[in-house]
């Protein structure tokens, strides 16, 4: 049993957290209500941050712990589970050690001043995944993606994915295009001023084509927005001191600075060519995802964006690594209308009143108008200060209503992944891992996505405790 470290007990949602996951191997999963439908058969694969501590240290931020994958297999026979650690350099290094080695987004190296340059930051491979055909990318922000296999999970060593030379980074956010396969995605190089390397691959994830482009300063861009023929950035006004983190006196996380000043600017480049279209600016705010985007009839993108009002979310993030938070991090779902050729935001409004993250819309609908998005959200009445998400939802863009699944109290669902019918293309489930707070356990869940506010079609029990994790995808059979 997860035995709960009693510095975390304060609130449910840390139990999740309270120790470092354990690992299980395939293991057959039990149908704790009603069954698995006949179309749903393939693969969700999850990743999140699975240990936050090592030997007597804890690490410095959410953002720093080791990256764990849970694949949860659906085929005619039933569902079975594996969970398992990436086996990193420094995940396999700190473990041999029992003990922290390396810096990482919210902490410097431990030990003297040295170490900073000797060991400065260590992939944690935590954040999400892309599920290639055939190989499993486990993502992160700074460095290469690790490559594990789609079924064993078993790790198996560093990828470049044929062009990132160096060690260029690969975010965590790649948006695959529904109708040609082609992959695209980003990565900020580290220095005085940031580099924007962008990729284009084709559907095995091989780099066909990229180009860099010269930021202001070192923004933090965690993802950006597929909409039609554009590829477009929103660049917040969050800087970093980058001499402070190289010297080791900060870091990543205790180095960026707020500066509404500078705005929010807008970068749309051609999808084809990998070029500058247009850049601009538009009033400040942070975001850590968007949802969606497109071209409307009169050729404007319209992109949606989980918008918080300023940078205060870095530190509730960092508060929920120690089962506490205090600090008040509102995002809200709003709507941009954007000029691709002069890279002006036309207007901008809110779509939703609800508190929420983590929005998506179903794959088939990537860079295309999708009626519905689903996101996480706040159950009503929630302390959001001091919970974490505890409800998912579903937004109808044509009759402006939500939909809510309330998982009821002390429950926490993780990010709504929408997985298609294999036998109804207009059908389809969503599914999300549950962390319950009442019997310290994990499940999966799927409901009907047109029906949310239902019970759902089939729970099944995991045998161990996953944490709270940030981003997953399905793959189908």
């Amino acid at each position: 049993m997860h035995t709960i470290n009693k510095k975390l007990t304060k609130t449910a949602w840390a139990g999740a957290i309270a120790q470092p996951a354990q690992e299980f191997p395939p293991t057959q999963l039990q149908i704790l209500s009603g069954q698995i439908p006949e179309g749903l058969r393939g693969t969700l694969y999850r990743n999140g941050p699975a240990r936050l501590e090592r030997g007597v240290t804890s690490v410095g931020h959410w953002f720093d712990g080791d990256g764990a994958i849970l694949a949860v297999h659906f085929t005619d026979v039933g569902a079975t589970a594996v969970y398992r650690y990436v086996q990193t350099e420094g995940y396999k290094e700190e473990a041999a050690a029992n003990q922290l080695l390396y810096g990482n987004y919210g902490m410097t190296a431990p030990g003297p001043i040295w170490n900073q340059w000797l060991k400065p930051i260590k992939n944690a491979a935590n954040t999400s995944v892309l599920a290639l055909p055939n190989k499993l990318l486990a993502l992160w922000e700074v460095g290469n993606p690790y490559t594990l296999d789609l079924q064993t999970l078993n790790t198996l060593g560093q990828d470049d994915l044929g062009d990132l030379k160096n060690n260029l980074p690969y975010s965590a956010h790649p948006k695959i295009d529904p109708k040609t396969g082609e992959i695209f995605n980003f990565g900020v190089s580290v220095g005085l001023n940031g580099i924007l390397n962008i990729y284009k691959s084709d559907s095995t994830g091989k780099i066909r084509q990229k180009t860099s482009f010269q930021l202001e300063g070192f923004p933090l861009v965690h993802d950006f927005v597929l909409a039609g023929q554009y590829l477009v950035f929103f660049v917040p006004p969050v800087r970093l001191n980058i001499l402070q983190v190289l010297t080791g006196f900060n870091s990543y996380s205790d180095g960026l600075t707020w500066k509404p000043q500078i705005g929010t600017q807008i970068l749309v480049f051609d999808r084809e060519s990998l070029s500058l279209v247009s850049r601009g600016e538009t009033e400040p705010w942070f975001q850590w995802h968007f949802a969606n985007g497109y071209i409307d009839a009169g050729g404007s993108v319209i992109v949606d964006i989980a918008r918080y009002e300023d940078f205060q979310t870095n530190q509730y993030l960092k508060e929920v690594a120690t089962g506490e938070t205090h600090t008040a991090a509102m995002s809200q779902l709003w709507r941009a209308h954007l000029n691709p050729q002069t890279g002006q935001v036309t207007s901008i409004q809110p779509l939703l009143e609800r508190f929420c993250e983590f929005p998506v819309v179903p794959q088939q609908y990537v860079g295309q108008a999708s009626p519905h998005t689903y996101l996480s959200v706040f159950r009503q009445g929630t302390d959001i200060s001091q919970e974490i998400l505890n409800a998912i939802a579903r937004f109808d863009h044509k009759t402006d209503t939500l939909t809510e699944a309330n998982m009821g109290e002390n429950r926490y669902p993780s990010e709504p992944i929408y997985t298609p019918n294999a036998h109804n293309p207009d059908q389809g489930w969503i599914i999300t891992v549950i962390y319950d707070g009442n019997t310290d356990s994990s499940e999966v869940w799927v409901f009907d996505s047109d029906h949310l506010d239902e019970e759902p079609i089939c729970r099944l029990g995991l045998p161990g405790v996953i944490p709270h994790s940030f981003h997953g995808t399905w793959k189908a059979a």
